[in-house]
């Protein structure tokens, strides 16, 4: 099946090179053909370039679809490398306790927060779990998301935790998009072991890592490294247990205060550190020069009222940085990948193509399928996003909420 996409007003993110992310002034270039085509087979982008003279052999002559894009932009499709979106119930009783003033902490405190889900998961069976988060991918895709990762860590004892990572295996094995999966069982402390602390380290590291390694189920582990939660030397034994069954590190970090997180990541060679919310000198100086992408969270920030991740202090110091949605029903109950576009350039100050190649190829990066996606290349998988008849790319985030996305192609569909 060869498809052809022509007369594309703008065909973005072009990459021609191996390049695996964009860092500093270079995330600011999001390169674009005008008047262009793309020529799609066997799910994957065959060629790409500017529309030739009508006089002159295209390749519409041996295609079996033709789309015309006249007027309209092609975009890679997003990819979101942080979600949470395997979960049992809403917590919209969670959103009237923060519109009362009540902190993370104090929610967390009083049942709710992690625990809240936690408790919710127990009582929901598989099959419920399953058909709920499949709805929630179907949506994503509308959305342009064209991959996905999704963590476990609603489970807080190996039976649920195993439950939570054989949906999202179920996930995979039937989405049309990537999925990959995180173990994260350590999230927070389960109200069994809130004053035992190493014993459930101990369940995670000789317990639930076996299991989950013998069933294949986990791409990821990644730990909550904050005060209150895990502590950076608990991160590094809980990533180095990890790593011993063959998952590579995530760390959630520096959310709620500069407690370590991002020299955890960066020590441990952790592929990607995500929150950021509080970051300094010191952080930007452990990034440098390391190969842990930096992730920042706005919808989590835009929905609890929190700082958002300095992105401008992070791309100016030379560094790469990924967006992605935190999609979760506590604190950024949305993975809409458009809104956290918006969100990057009106709160964080990013320009409108440092927002899309952090939403796109260092996302990718930050999922490790920077060859695969994330870049209008030949030989990448086709998933894009085709526009309505817009004005120009910064019209997107300038214009949130509109609905700017006229088709999705995923695999060349």
């Amino acid at each position: 099946m060869r498809t052809l996409i022509r007369h594309i007003s703008r065909l973005y993110g072009i990459l021609d090179t191996n390049q695996p992310f964009k860092a500093g002034a270079d995330m600011a270039h999001f390169p674009y053909l005008e008047n262009a085509w793309l020529l799609i087979e066997d799910q994957k982008i065959k060629d790409f370039g500017v529309m030739p003279k009508e006089d002159v052999q295209s390749p519409a002559h041996d295609s079996d679809r033709i789309i015309d894009a006249t007027g309209k932009m092609v975009l890679p499709a997003f990819v979101d490398s942080h979600t949470h979106l395997v979960f049992p119930a809403s917590r919209e009783e969670e959103f009237v306790m923060k519109i009362q003033g009540k902190s993370y902490e104090e929610i967390a405190a009083a049942g709710g927060g992690i625990l809240n889900s936690a408790a919710k998961m127990a009582l929901t069976s598989e099959k419920d779990l399953y058909k709920s988060a499949l709805h929630r991918v179907q949506e994503l895709i509308a959305m342009g998301t064209g991959a996905l990762e999704i963590k476990s860590g609603y489970g807080l004892d190996l039976e649920n935790e195993l439950k939570m990572l054989r949906v999202i295996r179920r996930l995979k094995d039937i989405s049309p998009i990537p999925i990959k999966a995180t173990f994260l069982g350590a999230h927070t402390y389960p109200q069994a072991f809130k004053d035992n602390h190493e014993g459930y380290i101990q369940q995670i590291i000789e317990e639930m890592l076996p299991e989950i390694a013998a069933e294949g189920l986990a791409d990821y582990i990644d730990v909550f490294c904050e005060k209150g939660f895990f502590s950076p030397e608990e991160t590094e034994r809980i990533l180095e247990a990890g790593y011993k069954h063959g998952l590579k590190g995530k760390i959630h970090g520096n959310q709620l205060g500069l407690n370590g997180g991002v020299q955890a990541a960066v020590k441990m060679g952790a592929v990607s550190v995500d929150h950021l919310e509080y970051t300094g000198e010191a952080e930007i100086e452990a990034l440098r020069g390391s190969k842990t992408m930096p992730v920042a969270l706005p919808n989590c920030s835009f929905y609890l009222r929190m700082p958002y991740t300095p992105g401008r202090q992070i791309i100016d110091a030379g560094l790469p940085l990924c967006l992605a949605t935190d999609y979760n029903p506590g604190s950024a109950p949305s993975g809409d990948m458009r809104f956290v576009v918006s969100l990057a350039c009106i709160q964080m100050k990013l320009l409108p193509e440092e927002a899309f190649n952090a939403a796109t190829l260092n996302a990718a990066y930050a999922l490790n399928m920077e060859e695969e996606l994330g870049s209008i290349s030949k030989g990448k998988i086709a998933n894009l996003i085709i526009t309505k008849e817009i004005p120009s790319l910064n019209w997107i985030p300038y214009a949130f909420r509109s609905e700017w996305i006229d088709k999705v192609i995923i695999k060349g569909h």
